[in-house]
């Protein structure tokens, strides 16, 4: 439903996303049997495609040019579906988006190749890109996001760490692909510096309100809503915002510290996500969430006005404000 939303948001790009749709499905073939299932299980989960989405917009602030923005707009998805592969693999994930992870369906060396080929592909394409900025920011936003990634194992169970850790954390594995999204889209057009600058700002701000949304999400959305078992966040050892907040009320790190990496029944996982959901750490975070949100759309100001920058400005709201 909320996915049906968001594209409402964006309806009059349906037939560019339609195009890229088509290019991540022949960018997934392979004469594998075993590679091509695995990689179309995957892309027909579906997603928002939010970062194909914000290079197509940023675009427009340029001369709008699809058969250009595709060769960023594929790419950056394809990083993007590589790392969920990965990210699954690493959390021992059997759930995304309501269907069985890669990895469940079949199993760890097949996600981990999978991941890889689909990874091997986003290169590919990049290679049809002449600019050597645009290859440098995208080589650069990977390495950031198989660093994030690498923290994120790092942090794994560490109830003590800082919200600085956090941040960190979720910039590299999440806003930096948006930021990306938003400024490659811009360049690949020929904006201005000036606007491409924005562009990226916005997109790593708006990128940063996303993930926190998320990460409340995993407490405040249902199992069936979330299409995974609610606090699968706290259960795969990932300390996210709303425990960094809640953990400051010592019955509840107590709770929390005593249940943390241990093989929990499904009535204490729902019995710590409703005392996460009823403390104040979810309305704290909300407001971490609407802070970046506020720097995302502050950024808009500076942009010339018309209908791209009013579609960012709806697309904001909702990532501020979505429930699932």
């Amino acid at each position: 439903m909320e996915k049906m939303k968001l594209k409402l948001l964006y309806s009059d790009l349906k037939p560019e996303l339609e195009l890229i749709e088509k290019e991540l499905e022949q960018a997934v073939d392979s004469e594998s049997l075993l590679l091509n299932d695995a990689s179309l299980h995957l892309l027909q989960a579906g997603g928002k495609r939010i970062r194909p989405v914000f290079v197509l917009l940023a675009g427009k602030f340029g001369d709008y040019d699809i058969e250009l923005l595709k060769r960023v707009a594929v790419p950056l998805e394809l990083i993007h579906m590589a790392s969920l592969v990965h990210d699954d693999v690493i959390d021992d994930s059997e759930i995304r988006r309501g269907r069985p992870t890669v990895k469940s369906e079949w199993n760890n060396s097949v996600a981990m190749y999978t991941g890889d080929f689909i990874l091997a592909r986003a290169l590919e394409r990049i290679t049809e890109i002449e600019s050597p900025r645009i290859h440098d920011i995208l080589s650069k936003t990977l390495i950031e996001v198989c660093r994030g990634e690498i923290i994120q194992i790092e942090d794994k169970y560490r109830l003590d760490q800082s919200l600085r850790d956090y941040l960190r954390r979720i910039k590299r594995k999440t806003a930096l692909l948006i930021s990306s999204s938003c400024e490659l889209g811009a360049l690949v057009s020929g904006t201005d510096e000036k606007t491409a600058a924005h562009l990226r700002r916005f997109g790593y701000f708006i990128g940063m309100s996303f993930q926190i949304i998320d990460d409340i999400l995993d407490f405040t959305a249902s199992d069936q809503e979330l299409g995974k078992p609610a606090g699968s966040d706290f259960i795969q050892g990932n300390i996210t915002l709303p425990i960094l907040y809640a953990r400051r009320n010592p019955q509840i790190y107590q709770m929390l510290r005593e249940n943390l990496n241990q093989d929990i029944s499904d009535e204490k996982r729902l019995e710590i996500v409703r005392t996460i959901r009823t403390s104040s750490a979810v309305d704290e975070a909300k407001r971490m969430s609407e802070r970046y949100l506020k720097k995302a759309l502050k950024e808009l100001d500076y942009l010339p006005k018309g209908p791209a920058m009013k579609t960012m400005r709806k697309i904001a709201f909702f990532i501020g404000k979505r429930k699932f």
